[in-house]
């Protein structure tokens, strides 16, 4: 009969399992609460000041954005709280669904950055959340109108299942140095077709998210995690980063393919 490891060997084999399993892409599945709007309100948010922390504190290095959260002042800190706090205490469902998709955007991207500099410094947004968990995308973070609300229900229970738009993940911003760069404009209702596209053609022609090295095409996880999203094959996948991408065509790639996604923050 086989010994039982030690509880220490337990702990470290369970540990190493975890981050095997590291991260699994939830689903998209509906809160069907959150589908209703009001097409007759013509009021829009309010996102300036959003904005002016985007413009203090996002610094374009090469085919990066990144967010200097070392420089971000307690009275900034306290802005983008405000920010949230105002965002929050509205319903977005007695607004249009332009509207909502900014609203839900923005604040989604809010939230990360606020989720960040509240630990910071950290090395990487993996790094926060709940004993054993990988990140903290499962932990409440918010409550909107009388619900409360994680970053996982927002992306995938709100935007994902009802936009049913794969530039959704151009959009929204996980704080890391793989993730499709964070905008430097706030989302209106009436720039996101703009942003989504500029964003979409940002990520497709970057090296984080596609990269041909001799017969090996690197992709990044997104297209992995996600790629029911962007079609129902890989074939599918590439033919959808190609409507963006200016350099080579992908569609018909027959060499190797591997995914690759960078944990680290996106800070300078």
């Amino acid at each position: 009969m086989r010994k039982p490891l030690p509880f220490g060997i337990s702990v470290f084999v369970a540990l190493m399992l975890l981050a095997s399993q590291a991260f699994a892409a939830p689903k998209s599945d509906l809160w069907p609460m959150w589908n209703q709007s009001n097409e007759a309100n013509a009021a829009s948010f309010d996102h300036q000041k959003w904005q002016q922390i985007l413009d203090k504190y996002v610094v374009v290095k090469g085919q990066h954005n990144l967010f200097n959260y070392s420089a971000v002042t307690p009275s900034d800190k306290a802005l983008l709280d405000q920010y949230i706090v105002d965002l929050t205490s509205l319903d977005p469902r007695n607004y249009s669904k332009d509207e909502q998709f900014a609203y839900w955007v923005n604040l989604y991207n809010a939230l990360t950055v606020q989720l960040i500099l509240d630990e910071y410094p950290v090395k990487s947004i993996t790094k926060l959340g709940g004993f054993l968990s990988f990140g903290p995308w499962d932990d409440d973070v918010t409550r909107i109108a009388g619900k409360k609300l994680t970053l996982n229900d927002i992306e995938h229970r709100i935007l994902r299942p009802i936009w049913n738009d794969e530039r959704i993940h151009y959009a929204v911003n996980c704080a890391s140095l793989g993730c499709p760069n964070l905008a430097q404009t706030a989302f209106t209702g009436e720039n996101t077709e703009e942003l989504l596209n500029e964003a979409a053609k940002q990520f497709t022609n970057s090296d984080k998210g596609a990269k041909i090295d001799g017969n090996t095409l690197t992709l990044s996880s997104i297209y992995e995690w996600y790629g029911v999203d962007f079609g129902n094959n890989e074939q599918a996948v590439l033919k959808a980063i190609d409507v963006f991408r200016d350099g080579q065509k992908l569609e018909g790639w027959s060499g190797k393919i591997k995914y690759d996604y960078d944990w680290d923050l996106n800070q300078p």
